[in-house]
């Protein structure tokens, strides 16, 4: 294929929610552009898109697929997404390479949940957005009030540069506000009938059309006076402020399609090439030194990698793109992540799994390669003139959790693998072995999410694995002041060991005053502050260490092992085994042995003197509180609030986002295990999510006595 400068290649993410139909119109866009002879379907499975078996499993995508056409001398490459909220790491993964966004909206259900999250995410990072209203077809489908429902969503900058004559079976005609003519298609769809409006819609397309100019011109000085001069615009004028306008989100047009017709889907590619902003009148992309790079082909070459894909009888296959300079194939480049040298050795264009070689991509395109030694997704490669580094795609925190083990214990290396190559396909899957949990964790966006995890490793890689609810990571703490000594003495002949210690222990919160005296039972224990650490701990909170032994009771060199065996102990708390935190102890005093008196002895001392405080303080658990946003329609409101609460949740605020209702809430760890799948069944499927953790809180009382018994029988058990 032949070779395409920045200035005619266009990068567009096509966006929407589950059954709104990309993958149909993926087989429509590329038939229309001569990609494919024959459309395919995916209830026969053999789209374009779909091309696993997983998918094909699932009848539905779960990997993004990356796919171009060449359409009036210009490349357009597009990356068609998952709808699936479960599957929001390609999308937000596809925002970012790409420069626009297409929204696919079903016709019969207007704008959903997922269309909501994706159009969050385009506001975000900045990009232009098309609406485009499939399933004309639909027996129930009514465009219109699909419209009332985008533009009451997304407001006045949603505007229909096409409208259907007609919608449900009989739907093969729009009304073009840009040509200002009627577009009819004959049963199979394709090349359009170009016809006068008939004068039954010429008062409504007059008006749309004054609309659409009067918002182009808005975008540009010189069409804005020739707007007051004349209140018309040439074609091109049209489509040049519909440019300026997408590109500073100023228009968010709407058009149709019936993708499973082909209807509308040849002048929707006219737009794409016509209207949509090329990949050098974007932004610049930062490298992580904040230096802007724009895709210049005479620039340094530099290349990002965004996804990584496992396919049969090749192995890995690494998509990039060209973010400056040009890259042919047989260059060398350094890869500035790793420090190694990778040889392109093989450069291609791709379409799902067809790949087509080529020569050299510019700056701006989009390509893969293959048989790659030392890439992973997220690796910038440069050639010997730059260092770019680019890491900007910000992913969502993981809000579904699960244990995960080797059915077979003996597979358990062999699973880690797959799943750290599988966490290369997709960044959102996060692989965790705990050491405090003793799990192996496997984190994601949902039930649905993870699933899809087992299937691959059940089906492909042949692993059977189970999965178990995570354990949550208390934490205990103390609220109040004990002391304690403990005197660890033996001898067995010879040196013996030797060491005594007397410490108080408090609860320590920042900004708290160095301690001066403490009052135990009428006796009185003054600070003599020698020496202070400040410990963060790796688990959260803090370890306040006081030295204020006098009289060289203790000698100095003995307090490091003092404080070695404090951590030991706040490794593994009195009540549930669980990491403490925010304590503040102060050694005040103690004895030694000038002969028997070593490390090990004061490590020891410090442990039991530790725990016995400890125990005596109070001590309660706390445990994780996650700050919990959802985005649910208004008719579902107070069945998710209610929900919520029986979680033991807190409401903290309420807001509406267009036709859905966010609510936000502060919710236990705890509770969230099986959120996901409760409010899909909740919400027939039309709600979503975030979660982030907030804070460490007390737990109740009865809740914390419930959570000891079970942990002193769980060790009874396993004693």
């Amino acid at each position: 294929m032949k070779v395409y400068n920045s200035h005619d290649i266009k990068n567009i993410a096509l966006l929407g929610n589950d059954g709104a139909g990309k993958t149909t119109l993926t087989e429509s866009l590329l038939f229309e552009s001569g990609q494919i002879k024959r459309r395919g379907r995916v209830s026969q499975k053999n789209t374009v898109s779909d091309y696993f078996p997983v998918e094909h499993d699932y009848g539905y995508s779960v990997f993004s697929t990356v796919f171009h056409t060449e359409y009036n001398q210009k490349k357009l490459n597009i990356i068609d997404c998952p709808g699936s909220d479960d599957f929001v790491g390609a999308a937000l993964t596809a925002l970012n390479i790409t420069d626009t966004a297409i929204l696919l909206i079903n016709g019969s259900h207007g704008p959903e949940v997922g269309t909501q999250n994706h159009f969050r995410y385009t506001e975000q990072l900045g990009k232009p957005v098309i609406f485009l209203v499939n399933q004309l077809d639909a027996e129930n489908c009514d465009f219109h009030n699909v419209l009332e429902q985008i533009q009451a969503t997304y407001g006045p900058k949603a505007i229909p540069v096409q409208y259907p004559v007609a919608t449900g079976p009989d739907f093969n005609s729009v009304i073009d506000i840009i040509l200002m003519k009627k577009l009819t298609w004959g049963p199979e769809g394709g090349k359009a009938t170009i016809e006068d409006i008939p004068a039954s819609e010429l008062d409504k397309a007059q008006e749309l059309h004054h609309a659409l100019v009067e918002a182009a011109a808005e975008n540009d000085e010189e069409l804005m006076e020739k707007f007051f001069e004349s209140e018309q615009l040439t074609e091109d004028e049209m489509r040049e402020g519909i440019r300026k306008g997408m590109a500073t989100r100023s228009i968010f047009p709407v058009f149709c399609v019936c993708a499973v017709k082909n209807m509308g889907v040849g002048r929707l590619m006219e737009f794409l090439g016509n209207v949509v902003p090329f990949v050098d009148e974007m932004p610049a992309v930062p490298t992580t030194t904040g230096e802007e790079i724009n895709p210049d082909p005479n620039a340094p070459t530099s290349i990002y990698f965004f996804k990584t894909g496992i396919e049969p009888h090749i192995g890995e296959v690494q998509y990039f793109k060209v973010m400056s300079g040009t890259l042919h194939e047989g260059d060398e480049l350094t890869n500035t992540d790793r420090g190694s040298k990778e040889r392109i050795a093989q450069l291609f264009v791709c379409s799902g799994a067809q790949r087509e070689k080529v020569t050299e991509l510019q700056a701006g395109d989009i390509g893969c390669s293959v048989k790659l030694k030392d890439v992973r997704t997220g690796n910038t490669l440069c050639d010997n003139n730059c260092e770019y580094h680019f890491d900007w795609i910000k992913y969502p925190e993981p809000k579904y959790i699960r244990a995960i083990k080797a059915a077979n214990e003996s597979e358990t290396e062999k699973m880690m693998q797959a799943l750290n190559r599988m966490r290369q396909e997709d960044p959102t899957w996060i692989i965790e072995q705990s050491k405090e949990l003793r799990q192996t964790l496997v984190k994601g966006q949902g039930e649905f999410h993870l699933r899809t995890l087992k299937w691959r490793l059940e089906n492909n890689d042949k692993i059977m694995v189970e999965y178990a609810e995570q354990k949550i990571p208390y934490r205990e703490t103390i609220t109040k002041s004990a002391r304690s000594s403990y005197r660890h003495k033996k001898q067995s002949g010879g040196a013996g060991q030797f060491g005594e210690v007397h410490l108080v222990v408090e609860p320590y919160t920042d900004g708290m005053p160095d301690p001066t005296v403490y009052n135990f039972g009428g006796q009185e224990i003054r600070v003599n502050l020698k020496g202070k650490e400040e410990i963060p701990l790796e688990w959260g909170g803090k370890l306040i260490f006081i030295n204020s032994v006098v009289g060289g009771a203790i000698d100095t060199r003995f307090m490091p092992a003092i404080l070695k065996g404090i951590m030991s102990r706040m490794e593994q708390g009195p009540l549930t085994g669980s990491y403490a935190r925010d304590v503040r102890v102060v050694v005040y005093d103690g004895k030694m042995h000038p002969v028997d008196s070593n490390e090990i002895s004061f490590t020891l001392a410090g442990r039991n003197a530790f725990s016995q405080a400890f125990k005596e303080a109070g001590p309660k658990i706390l445990e994780p509180i996650y700050d919990v946003q959802v985005y649910t329609p208004a008719d579902a409101m107070g069945d998710v609030m209610s929900d919520l609460q029986g979680r033991r949740g807190i409401i903290m605020g309420m807001d509406s986002e267009g036709n859905f209702q966010k609510l936000s809430a502060k919710v236990p760890l705890k509770e969230l295990a099986n959120y996901s799948t409760s409010l899909s069944s909740l919400t027939g499927g039309r709600a979503s999510f975030v979660m982030k953790f907030a804070s460490y809180e007390l737990m109740s009382t009865d809740l914390q006595n419930k959570l000891i018994t079970e942990f002193a029988q769980q060790q009874e058990e396993d004693a």
